[in-house]
């Protein structure tokens, strides 16, 4: 990448400094006489040995050895591949992707018959967002420059922005007639995103998975040396994995020398799943639901390191609930106007002891009507605290007023220490028989 300007004795030249590629070759090289019989001929115990001593020269063993493992033209394993060993210097800019380090050669060029002195050099990154100082030497400017001659130095910037950024080169001299001259020159780049990162939470009762996608948008394959979710302050995580195969347990070796996760390159996947659970309760002014971030580290083809760190993310914007209340056994025959049990259970979900509570059905206050479902006898229930996680049992007389299909609705828990209102029992349809 370079850029040119008149009028001036100096001017930058621009190389960007990545690691070399494999020279390939062709892919795959094979026999001359495959092309004449097929490489199916010898398949047969009758073949005619003669037809094998027609290509002898290119036999290392005997002409009797009617196996293929030398009438291939490969002297190597690695030949089929098609990689000689030779690697090949970048002949372009190439792509820059967020979370790498852009490493740059510059060379500031003297094309003039004179010597330039008291050269100042800046050069400085400039996003949609910042400027970044990379080089200055206005403290200790560049005595001279001879004509035909070069100052040569690296810049390096670990790259953090996506979109457009600009390599900014200034030079400010004196020329071959003692005037101060002063350069400009602007290098442009993209920088683009190497992965896509989705994620999807999901709450199951007091555990929350976490589950991360992560796709690989690059043109070479990505060797992911670290994936880890660091969860905020009131969340412990743990990975979850799927079951090892026996070969590859108890291997002391493995597991002091983990091989990375390769996702292959354009659009190759790999899915992580965290299991989180809330170590602290949030207080009443938290008000946002931060779950952590993402910490991803991995290596390209020639190792060439990168590193991002995701955003916070965010749970689901729904409450918690603290405790679960639901109808375990019903009766399977009602009677109209006769007292029928239910089986209900208490469920505390949250990580501290609650309680005591009071179940009741909640009265109509705007109505005068009666209910289709009534508690028989006393009208409100007292239960003891229930520890963290723990789940309580209890059995509630109702009498229905209707016959045909009924709803029960309206059972409700209050907390007497909290002096609050908890979740209401779902609805729970009934059918109600009658004796006429």
């Amino acid at each position: 990448m370079s850029s040119t300007q008149s009028l001036h004795s100096l001017a930058f030249r621009v190389m960007r400094l990545c690691r070399p590629t494999f020279h390939v070759e062709t892919p795959l090289r094979f026999d001359p006489c495959d092309l004449v019989v097929g490489e199916d001929l010898f398949d047969s115990p009758s073949a005619d040995t003669r037809l094998l001593r027609v290509n002898s020269a290119s036999f290392d063993s005997s002409p009797a050895d009617l196996t293929y493992r030398n009438r291939f033209l490969l002297r190597d394993d690695s030949d089929a591949m098609g990689v000689p060993g030779l690697l090949v210097l970048p002949q372009s800019f190439g792509a820059i992707y967020l979370g790498e380090t852009f490493c740059s050669y510059i060379s500031i060029n003297n094309s003039s018959n004179f010597e330039v002195r008291d050269i100042i050099i800046k050069s400085e990154i400039q996003t949609e967002r910042q400027r970044i100082l990379l080089l200055d030497t206005t403290k200790a400017p560049v005595e001279s420059i001879r004509a035909g001659g070069r100052y040569d130095f690296i810049v390096e910037h670990d790259v953090k922005e996506l979109g457009a950024h600009t390599l900014v080169c200034t030079a400010l001299y004196y020329d071959g007639d003692a005037e101060r001259k002063y350069l400009p020159q602007y290098f442009k780049f993209m920088v683009s995103n190497p992965l896509s990162v989705r994620t999807k939470v999901r709450v199951v009762k007091d555990t929350t998975f976490l589950e991360t996608c992560l796709e690989n948008n690059t043109k070479s394959n990505l060797f992911m040396d670290q994936v880890e979710f660091e969860p905020a302050s009131r969340w412990s995580a743990t990975i979850l994995k799927a079951d090892v195969h026996h070969s590859e347990k108890g291997g002391f070796t493995r597991e002091i020398f983990k091989p990375p996760v390769l996702i292959r390159s354009g659009g190759g996947i790999y899915n992580y799943l965290y299991a989180l659970k809330m170590s602290s309760t949030p207080s009443k002014g938290e008000g946002n639901n931060v779950l952590g971030k993402l910490q991803i580290t991995w290596r390209t083809n020639l190792g060439e390191p990168g590193r991002l760190q995701t955003q916070q993310i965010i749970g689901n914007a729904t409450m918690r609930k603290e405790i679960d209340l639901r109808a375990v056994q019903v009766p399977p025959v009602i009677m109209l106007e006769k007292p029928f049990t239910v089986h209900l259970s208490l469920t505390n979900l949250i990580g501290k002891k609650l309680g005591p509570f009071e179940v009741s059905i909640l009265s109509l206050n705007d109505s005068k009507e009666e209910k289709d479902v009534m508690i028989s006898g006393l009208q409100m229930m007292n239960l003891p605290e229930v520890e963290a996680f723990e789940s309580l049992e209890f059995q509630l007389n109702l009498i229905s007023a209707r016959h045909g299909v009924q709803k029960i609705s309206g059972i409700t828990v209050f907390d007497t220490i909290e002096k609050k209102t908890l979740e209401p029992l779902a609805d729970v349809e009934i059918f109600v028989d009658s004796d006429l």
